[in-house]
């Protein structure tokens, strides 16, 4: 049985506030919610752990330079995003995140007009 938002019965207060913010911002079921979050959650941990390796294999034992900081800054973007479609694929939300992306550079290269 549903309810008048078309979930089924429970879905609706069975998740804290901020969950329920959430699937209604996505449109998604409260469960694909939790995936979608768990998603986020092992791009950026990815993201973090190869942050070491690469930092070590191009600046060795010593100190960052600027240029490095630099380029490793803005290579992380599409690596991010990259990475962030593969999870998306493995855990059957790769629509969801090809649509979020597709927002995403839609919104960082347009101009918007004042």
């Amino acid at each position: 049985m549903s309810n008048d938002t078309g979930q089924p019965e429970g879905e609706q207060g069975s998740a804290p506030g901020w969950v329920q913010g959430l699937r209604k911002r996505w449109g998604v079921s409260t469960s694909r919610v939790f995936v979608i979050l768990l998603v986020f959650a092992l791009t950026g941990t990815t993201v973090m752990l190869l942050k070491r390796p690469v930092v070590g294999y191009f600046a060795g034992d010593g100190e960052q330079p600027f240029l490095f900081s630099l380029v490793y800054y803005v290579l992380i973007l599409p690596a991010y995003n990259a990475i962030l479609l593969v999870y998306g694929f493995l855990f059957g939300q790769f629509r969801f995140f090809w649509e979020f992306e597709k927002r995403f550079f839609r919104r960082m290269f347009t101009r918007t007009r004042s």
